[in-house]
Order: structure tokens, then C-alpha cells, then sequence
């Protein structure tokens, strides 16, 4: 492997490593209660290191998340330009669960944990929230374009960008609630969510002339 390789996957491990910690520790004794330090030292790093990643403690709740929502956007970016939508959004997620599904349950159930956090915490929701409509935004606009409407006055891109970011959310959640951590069980469970949803959805709504 080439040193950039090895440089970026120890970055990877170290922010990991920082979400853990902060995850494990905001369970244990609360959002408010923990400290940036608290978090440095319990992955075995310094605060000066911390603040590499991550500026606050909320963006280390919301990054995990977040993280995911990027790569769905980019994956639905580099579909075929004449694809259909549908397709486009299906094999987007498809693309992004297939590594899932050669995982292990370790990142689920970092999820999972990331999920408890946020149910016990509303000013964490709120920030989350706010971050997420911003990739919905931009899911949107790469909608409009592919349907080859008018972002600003037509609103088919915004309701179809939140069906389907909402119909991968509630694949994930749905597996947290059940404790459900098979990468093949997830996959299936939220390929059947984002499958209700879209079609539920006419074709010719998600295309130019609808």
C-alpha cells in the first residue's frame, strides 16, 4: 500500500476512534458532562488532535451520519447521465450498501449507539437536523437537473430528494429499534424501505414531463 494509503486509513481509524470515545462517554455520563479533553483521552490522543477532526463536540455526533449522506450524494452524482431517476436513486443506495454488506456489525452498532445518543439529546437533533437538510439541498438540486426542471419553482426534486433520504433513514432506524446489526439483514431492510417509497411514486412524476 502507498504511504497516502496508510497515511489516510490511520486518519480514518483515529476519527473512528474519537466517535467511539465520544459516543461511549456521552452514554455513560451525558452530552453536557463530557468534555473535548475527556473525549482526546479516551481514544489516547491529544486535544490538539481532537480538534483536527472534529471543531466541536456536536460535529463528532453528527459527522458519522453525515459521512454516509456524502457518499450516497456522490454515487447519485456519477449514475449515467441518462439514466432514469428511479434507477439512479436505486443503484445509488445499492452501490452504498454493498460495502456495508462486506462489513461486520462493528459500524452498525456504532449506529446504533449514535442513535441513543441523539433520542437523548434534542440539542444534538437540532444540529443533526439542520446538517441533514442542507444534503437533502444539495440531493435536490442534482434532482432537478437530472429531471431538467426549474429548482427554484418546481418542487418535485425537494419532496423526492426527502422521500428518499427519509426512506434510507428509517431502513437504518428501523434495524436499530429492532437491534438487527447482520450487515445482509440491514441491506435488506432498508432496500425494502427506499423500495416502498419510490414505488409509491409515479414514474413520470420523477422525470421532466410530470
Amino acid at each position: 500500500m502507498m504511504v497516502g494509503g496508510l497515511r489516510e486509513l490511520k486518519k480514518q481509524r483515529t476519527r473512528l476512534a474519537l466517535i467511539d470515545a465520544a459516543l461511549e462517554l456521552f452514554l455513560d455520563r451525558g452530552y453536557e458532562h463530557t468534555t473535548i479533553d475527556e473525549i482526546a483521552a479516551a481514544a489516547d490522543v491529544s486535544q490538539r488532535t481532537f480538534f483536527r477532526y472534529f471543531a466541536t463536540k456536536e460535529d463528532v455526533v453528527t459527522d458519522l451520519i453525515l459521512q454516509y449522506d456524502a457518499r450516497l450524494l456522490e454515487r447519485v452524482r456519477a449514475r449515467p447521465e441518462d439514466e432514469p431517476v428511479p434507477a439512479v436513486l436505486r443503484a445509488a443506495l445499492r452501490g452504498l450498501l454493498e460495502r456495508l454488506e462486506e462489513g461486520d456489525s462493528v459500524q452498525l452498532q456504532r449506529m446504533w449507539r449514535l442513535r441513543r445518543v441523539l433520542e437523548t439529546h434534542s440539542c444534538l437533533v437540532a444540529a443533526y437536523l439542520t446538517r441533514y437538510s442542507e444534503t437533502s439541498g444539495l440531493l435536490a438540486a442534482e434532482l432537478a437537473r437530472r429531471m431538467g426542471v426549474d429548482f427554484g419553482r418546481d418542487l418535485r426534486p425537494r419532496l423526492l430528494a426527502s422521500i428518499y433520504l427519509g426512506a434510507v433513514r428509517v431502513g437504518f432506524e428501523d434495524c436499530a429499534c429492532r437491534m438487527v446489526f447482520e450487515p445482509g439483514e440491514v441491506v435488506r431492510r432498508v432496500e425494502e424501505s427506499v423500495t416502498l417509497a419510490l414505488d409509491a411514486l409515479r414514474e413520470d412524476w420523477m422525470c421532466s414531463s410530470g
